[in-house]
């Protein structure tokens, strides 16, 4: 057994403990059962499929959000692949694992935002330099936060001429090697939006354009019958709910919640509180999961939330609290290191594999 475990089970008999948890059968209330990564590099899909046959499977995991960007080798647009990329096999293998498995496979690749991290901008923005919002902010040769242009991470221009039909083209190639029914399209942090340099976008509706881009996405994967997730702080008005700028929008993108369809599903993401905006998610007429992170305890409190949301719901709105999904922002290499004991420096035992340990041991024993 692994040390992390053994003091994650500790912490489990006295969460149990408590009065007021909620004791249902997680067939009825958590359809979706989930974990989100980065994918793996060529050299660790093998133990990657490991992991999911030996660890995912039997924590009745049943949805896996890959987290692929670039990290492929698409033969749609070969000049877009990573210097290392996975290719058909390994993903083949990847799907052979979920099928045996019974696992949905969901791939991500970062759409509208996320274009650029630290100081230098990613694959799309270097090969098609001209689809930046911002051209005229240029990368620093040191990256700060903040900084003067508020520079977190470039955006594309979602009206660029021939855009889409790029990022279509990586969707449906991705969707169809995976084998998959659904994409995620990211869309979170857009900071970038609507700049007055902009020949296209400038003095449009922040709002309107976020809608318009998410709307553009969902309509192209309904063409092939596959349903759009994205993360949902930029639904959220970060200034009335004080939830802030990264947790929720500044830019006044929220608005685009009345504007989007409703069978767009929000991954509703808090890492330092239990923040109930699921329930707002759910009132607007969308499906909703909570996304925990790295406080085993949070994760902990968020699982037993939406529980409880689906218990005390109407029967109108109970379907729309959809489960949970825990979020890995690292690879798929580091985080089964931390997971199997060979990399762990955390003091306090804030690790997304703590979190996902413990989270899922406590599914595993509601009743």
């Amino acid at each position: 057994m692994k040390i992390h475990k053994v003091v994650l089970a500790v912490i489990i008999l006295f969460s149990f403990s408590q009065p007021g948890q909620t004791q249902t059968k997680i067939d009825s209330l958590l359809p979706v059962r989930g974990f989100c990564i980065g994918s793996p590099r060529p050299a660790s899909v093998d133990s990657f499929v490991q992991f999911i046959n030996n660890e995912l499977a039997p924590c009745k995991v049943n949805t896996l959000v890959l987290l692929i960007d670039y990290n492929y080798q698409y033969e749609s647009h070969p000049e877009l692949r990573d210097s290392i990329a996975l290719s058909k096999e390994d993903m083949k293998k990847i799907v052979q694992v979920c099928k045996a498995n019974h696992i949905r496979i969901i791939p991500q690749i970062n759409l509208l935002g996320h274009q650029s991290w630290a100081n230098h901008p990613n694959r799309l923005l270097r090969v098609y330099p001209e689809f930046d919002e911002t051209p005229h902010i240029i990368m620093p040769a040191k990256y700060v936060w903040p900084n003067a242009d508020n520079l977190y991470c470039k955006s594309y221009c979602p009206l660029y001429p021939g855009l889409h039909k790029i990022i279509f083209d990586l969707i449906d190639e991705i969707c169809d090697v995976l084998e998959t029914d659904a994409f995620h399209a990211g869309m979170d942090e857009v900071f970038i939006l609507g700049d007055d340099k902009c020949p296209r976008c400038s003095g449009r509706d922040k709002a309107e354009l976020f809608a318009g881009e998410v709307t553009a996405i969902r309509n192209h994967l309904a063409l092939r019958n596959r349903e759009l997730w994205i993360w949902g702080d930029r639904l959220i008005d970060g200034k009335s709910t004080g939830l802030g700028i990264w947790e929720a929008s500044y830019n006044n993108t929220y608005r685009a919640i009345d504007m989007i369809p409703k069978d767009v599903l929000i991954c509703d993401w808090h890492y330092e509180r239990a923040d109930l905006t699921a329930v707002y998610f759910a009132m607007k007429g969308f499906r909703v999961v909570t996304c925990p992170w790295r406080n085993p305890s949070l994760s902990a409190t968020q699982l037993h939330d939406m529980v409880n949301f689906r218990n005390q719901s109407s029967s109108e709105m109970k379907d729309r609290f959809q489960g949970i999904v825990q979020t890995v922002w690292t690879g798929a290499s580091r985080f089964m290191d931390g997971y199997y004991g060979k990399n762990n420096t955390s003091k306090d035992g804030h690790t997304p594999w703590n979190s996902f340990t413990y989270m899922y041991s406590v599914i595993g024993n509601i009743r």
